[in-house]
């Protein structure tokens, strides 16, 4: 008997004093830039978000050309009774003309520079959209970290809870321990195999997640992601406040439909004034008997009458309303901007904090206790609630270890994302 128990806790203590990342040393390991780059390349939402800006930025040379001239061909003033003959009348006439619209000056510059706002609002959103998809991909994939240190977590616990079963079992056999106690360690590692269920559940979701990111198969194996070391962001929240104005694409945008939005007022101020049409006709006349028969021309000059002051004056106020939107929305990014930055690296420090805190001080102490509340439980000093209790108590602090490196690393992935630049 006392053979057995000795073997049995050399083997619980080996099984909880193990690195959970020797579980999966066989796995590959992904790598993330190779991630980021793939779906850089490939994600079919980032390629539509390209396409329509060069849908727009092709815009820019419509909005600058001059309308098509339009070419007239007709016969003036031919006699009904006999429609092709024209000698019957000396004013019977084979007229050619041109005719060209040519807007107010200034106008077609302003179309141009209005397209051309509008053709980098969407440039720097498809910039924002790349931030947002390397956010994401960097998310899922310390999201995979935590899920995977997890299952290697619940699969020592097994192990462990299966150790306990048989150290309850031997105390029962010989007298000094409960059945009640069996079919706690039993029920304890029932849990951990529902967990584990749940976490192969979760990890097939989130590599379902990471192939659509990257347009590649849902099936598409996804490998094990590295140990890493957390490292501290080398500026301060005001370094990080200027870098985010400088650099951030949405604020870009924004700037953009600002600029597009004054443009549109300048355009509408222009409307005031007349576009005009410049024809020319060139009209020729066959000589007969009554007349000499000499060609004749046409230049006219027309151009429209800007009396519908009212629907100028609601294009004056849509654009005063398009630029006070999109001030307004630049002034809440700005602030969102900031408000965030202090947010996430005040979760950033608090997450550092406390892994460093559970590495070096609570996960060696709670694998102490654990340790001596087997020794306890073998010389009955100790019940088998409070092993239970400390075996549970060294699974949570595990695993908020771990969850506490993921978070960290994916609240930097959106500090970057924020201030619109890599801080690595």
């Amino acid at each position: 008997m006392n053979s057995r128990f000795v073997i049995s806790l050399c083997l619980l203590c080996s099984v909880f004093l193990s690195t959970p990342a020797q579980a999966q040393e066989s796995k590959s390991a992904e790598n993330l830039a190779q991630l980021i780059e793939k779906a850089l390349a490939d994600n079919p939402e980032l390629k539509a978000s390209d396409a329509r800006w060069q849908m727009f930025r092709n815009r820019i040379v419509q909005a600058r050309s001059f309308e098509d001239p339009m070419l007239m061909l007709k016969i003036q003033n031919a006699m009904v009774k006999d429609p092709f003959n024209f000698k019957m009348d000396p004013m019977t006439q084979k007229v050619i003309g041109i005719t060209q619209e040519l807007p107010f000056w200034g106008k077609r510059d302003l179309k141009a520079e209005l397209a051309t706002k509008e053709a980098e609002s969407y440039k720097w959103q498809t910039e924002e959209r790349r931030l947002e998809l390397r956010r994401m991909v960097t998310e899922t994939y310390y999201q995979l970290y935590f899920t995977d240190k997890s299952r290697q977590i619940v699969d020592r616990n097994v192990a462990i809870l299966d150790l306990f079963i048989t150290l309850a079992e031997t105390k029962y056999a010989v007298g000094q321990g409960a059945q009640q106690d069996i079919f706690k360690a039993q029920v304890e590692r029932s849990k951990m195999l529902d967990m584990a269920i749940t976490l192969d559940q979760q990890r097939k979701s989130l590599e379902a997640s990471l192939n659509a990111l990257l347009y590649r198969p849902a099936g598409s194996p996804v490998g094990r992601v590295s140990d890493f070391e957390l490292k501290p962001v080398p500026l301060s929240a005001e370094q990080l406040k200027v870098m985010a104005l400088e650099n951030r694409p949405l604020l870009k945008s924004l700037g953009s439909l600002i600029q597009k939005g004054e443009t549109g007022r300048k355009l509408a101020q222009k409307e005031y004034y007349p576009d005009f049409s410049v024809s020319f006709e060139y009209m020729q006349r066959d000589s007969f008997e009554m007349s000499t028969g000499d060609d004749m021309y046409s230049l006219g000059l027309t151009f429209n009458l800007p009396v519908q002051r009212q629907r100028r004056e609601a294009m004056l106020a849509e654009s005063a309303s398009e630029i006070a939107m999109a001030t307004e929305e630049l002034n809440m990014a700005r602030n969102g901007i900031e408000s965030g930055i202090s947010d996430l690296l005040a979760k950033m420090e608090r997450r550092k904090k406390l892994a460093e805190l559970y590495r070096t001080g609570i996960i060696p102490q709670a694998e102490q206790s654990l340790e001596s509340a087997s020794i306890g439980y073998r010389v009955n000093k100790v019940d088998f609630l409070t092993l239970q209790d400390n075996r549970m108590t060294l699974f949570n602090y595990e695993r908020e270890y771990y969850d506490a490196l993921a978070e960290y690393q994916m609240a930097l992935a959106q500090l970057e994302a924020l201030v619109g630049q890599s801080l690595q």
